[in-house]
């Protein structure tokens, strides 16, 4: 009797996620508006309309767009387009980036945690300084109407420099780009800025009364918030 032919196993076809859907859709409505290198999108109410979703949806394809640099969305403008991809590629950009966020959240854990026990313990009243001034920039660019992501990079940068290691200052250095890619997604989350000001302020105590466990604690809680966010899931 014939053996029969072991059957090869196929791999189920993945189901495009809401938000990749949306992002293709937007391309195709750039493609077809023949839009090009600094043209504004429309705004958020009218895209949303021509796509039949709601704007908190939207929303999250936009964010994912700015993370991949295919937009930049200014206060005060609007999503400015930087350049024209094409949809795989695009789409291809957002699944690897998918796939790294939990790695990058791991070295933040690992590294910033460390960084603000460090700046407890060995920060100056200058370090304070600065660390006090990157949570009122973002304070105010948070009450002009956007996310803060200047004030948030000037926090952690802050808190970096009063560790006062120059071997972790230039890890951080190193993953800095990655960094950026979870501060625009983490950032334009609903309600988040204003969280992750509040986060600060409690990082910034505890170094303030150089209570290292503390300001570890606080670093942690703040990574895991600011970690949560929708194209993780």
């Amino acid at each position: 009797m014939a053996k029969k032919s072991e059957v090869p196993e196929i791999s189920r076809v993945s189901r495009p996620r809401l938000y990749e859907q949306l992002v293709a859709q937007l391309l195709d409505f750039i493609e077809s508006a023949q839009l090009g290198p600094g043209d504004l999108l429309p705004a958020e109410r009218d895209l949303a309309e021509r796509l039949g979703v709601s704007r908190a949806t939207l929303a999250q394809a936009l964010v994912a767009l700015e993370v991949l640099g295919v937009i930049d969305v200014q206060h005060g403008t609007g999503a400015v387009l930087v350049y024209r991809p094409n949809v795989p590629a695009v789409i291809k950009g957002l699944r690897e980036h998918r796939s790294r966020l939990p790695e990058i959240v791991e070295a933040r854990s690992t590294l910033e945690v460390k960084l603000a026990e460090l700046a407890a313990a060995r920060r100056t009243d200058q370090d304070m300084q600065a660390i006090d001034a990157a949570i009122d920039v973002m304070a105010e660019e948070v009450a002009a109407g956007s996310k803060g992501a200047r004030g948030d990079e000037l926090f952690h940068q802050a808190v970096t420099a009063a560790a006062h290691s120059a071997v972790l200052g230039q890890l951080m250095a190193f993953i800095a780009e990655m960094i950026l890619e979870t501060r625009i997604e983490s950032l334009g989350q609903p309600g988040r800025p204003e969280q992750s000001i509040a986060s600060h302020r409690k990082i910034a105590d505890a170094i303030r009364a150089q209570d290292a466990a503390g300001a570890a604690e606080a670093m942690l809680a703040h990574i895991d918030m600011v970690s949560d966010v929708d194209l993780l899931k």
